[in-house]
């Protein structure tokens, strides 16, 4: 077993943690600052989103320098730091790096532009004439360069030009930049939309937006395998790829073991069960049969397939999950906590997201002048050229925009959220005052202290490791209820997802020949051992081990 498989990961986006500095953006030595807190929490790796040289176009996700820390961020020196000190405490660094595109601003593309014949124009993908393939942004995903008269292609914002990776010498450049940041001692490295890397000739196009075909494109596991070869093999290094609209059987690929590409896989099926006909900026209320069906899915093929889940539920790009999927409301507490045993008792990894273990919410932003997100912008400027209402176009992006999980940390009650001394980029969600670290650190019944319970766990019962996944009560239309099996042992999670009460009856199957011994973790402080037959309140929540009568 790989000491990854028992770890839990906690997302940092830097810009919106802790300002050391006391300036409007978070910086590396605010991370350095708020280490002993995330000790104290027990995670074991951080991920850090991109702190790179970047003109911020996409908050860090256009990077116009490798081998430099953005000054906005801090220095060379605060990143050595910071790795050393997050090693001292027994926690390794994730580096976020982005090798599908660079930002226009990179020298590459500034030299790939000059001209037709330059040395670098190879490093990019060129076309005389734009096909019909849609930026995930919006609009086309070619843009026209005027000095060369060919188009460039850009599958996110027009300020990201995708690089070739056909190409030897961009291959070999970016696995020596990895080389460098391994070399200064990461732990591993978080791969953006790694799938997206390999593009099928000829740019073919059919009435579709484009991301069929170039999706687990056709050279993308001898590339990663090429990349595993060239700077994973040999290093203790966890490797987690973002895949963006992908498979359930590339995902095993990219994941086994034997297969040498990465460690584990991020997908997003089960984040798209509230987007109607996968309508991103449309509203419906989320399909919790699909939502289960879907996870469900994932845990029996990746586990049956040798691959391996990276678990989330919220990241710098997502709405917050309790807003999402629970209730920030009267619930908020109960639901914050259930959604968390859900996801900590599955087969996989599981990854923490600054502020998710506060039950951090969506702010709730009323008007287009409080966002920042380049998606965003650009999305209501789409709305408002096809003439939607603003008041329509507002409530789509109050419930999806990526800035919903960008507003600064909440570490206080304090103004700006104890975040900075100055205002914030963006601004501060106003439930900050009672849902914050210092409130609830003190408190033992806290969203808080929960989730430092869930980590624990992770060290203390294996079958969260290695037990079989087993979906029970499948077709309930509020209760997702599920089996970790294995050794002669189970543990048995139970998760309304729902405000109402409900009476449900367990397979005869789940508690024969078993004694039950405990509950492990629950989310209503009188949680008792259940039988067959369940009176489930409000988010009730809890898991309960099971043993072969002896």
């Amino acid at each position: 077993m790989r000491s990854w498989q028992q770890s839990v990961v906690y997302q940092i986006y830097p810009k919106s943690f802790y300002s050391h500095a006391g300036t409007a953006t978070g910086d590396l030595l605010g991370v350095v600052a708020k280490l002993d807190y995330l000790q104290w929490l027990g995670v074991d790796y951080l991920w850090i989103t991109p702190f790179l040289q970047s003109p911020q176009r996409d908050n860090g996700y256009d990077i116009s320098d490798y081998y430099a820390i953005d000054p906005s961020y801090g220095s060379m020196a605060d990143c050595e730091l910071l790795i050393a000190e997050a090693g001292r405490r027994g926690i390794r660094v994730m580096l976020d790096i982005v090798v599908n595109h660079t930002s226009t601003d990179h020298a590459w593309f500034q030299q790939a532009r000059s001209s037709r014949d330059n040395p670098y124009r190879d490093f990019y993908l060129w076309r005389d004439l734009p096909n019909n393939w849609q930026s995930k942004f919006g609009g086309s995903a070619w843009e026209y360069e005027p000095h060369t008269g060919q188009y460039y292609l850009h599958l996110f914002d027009r300020s990201q030009a995708d690089l070739n990776w056909d190409n030897p010498q961009v291959r070999a450049e970016v696995f020596a930049m990895m080389r460098f940041w391994r070399d200064k001692g990461v732990g591993g490295f978080r791969l953006d939309v790694i799938n997206l890397i390999s593009k099928p000739a000829g740019f073919p196009e059919d009435a579709s937006d484009g991301r069929h075909f170039y999706s687990d494109g056709p050279n993308v596991h001898r590339y990663l395998q090429e990349m595993h070869r060239e700077v994973f093999a040999g290093h203790d290094l966890l490797t987690v790829g973002e895949m963006s609209s992908t498979s359930l059987a590339h995902c095993v690929r990219y994941s086994h073991p034997q297969a040498n590409e990465l460690s584990m896989t991020f997908n997003f099926h089960h984040l798209k069960v509230d987007y109607p006909n996968l309508q991103k900026w449309e509203l419906a209320a989320f399909d919790f049969l699909q939502l289960k069906r879907v996870l469900s899915d994932w845990q029996t093929g990746m586990q049956h397939g040798g691959g391996w889940n990276a678990l989330f539920w919220c990241n710098h790009d997502q709405p917050r999950v309790v807003s999402r999927f629970g209730d920030d409301g009267p619930y908020h507490v109960v639901s914050a906590k259930m959604l968390a045993t859900a996801l900590h008792f599955l087969h996989g990894t599981p990854f923490i997201y600054q502020g998710e273990e506060l039950g951090m919410t969506n702010p709730g932003f009323e008007h287009i002048e409080q966002y920042r997100d380049v998606e965003t912008l650009n999305i209501y400027r789409l709305k408002h050229l096809a003439r939607e209402p603003v008041a329509s176009s507002m409530a789509t992006i109050r419930q999806r925009s990526r800035d919903n999980g960008r507003t600064p940390m909440q570490w206080s009650a304090q103004p700006f959220a104890g975040f900075s001394s100055a205002e914030p980029w963006i601004g501060v969600a106003a439930n900050a005052t009672h849902i914050n670290v210092e409130c609830q650190r003190d408190d033992p019944a806290s969203v808080l202290h929960h989730y430092r319970q869930l980590i624990a766990l992770r060290r203390s019962e294996p079958l969260m490791v290695d037990g079989v996944y087993r979906l029970l009560l499948c077709d309930h239309p509020q209760v997702w209820a599920y089996l970790r099996e294995g050794r002669g042992e189970r543990l048995l999670v139970v998760n309304n997802f729902y405000t109402a009460t409900c009476l449900v009856e367990l397979p005869e199957s789940v508690l024969a020949g078993c004694s039950v011994q405990r509950v492990v973790i629950g989310n209503y402080p009188d949680c008792a051992v259940p039988g067959r037959q369940l009176l489930l309140r409000p988010y009730e929540s809890f898991v309960v081990h099971l043993a072969e009568a002896g």
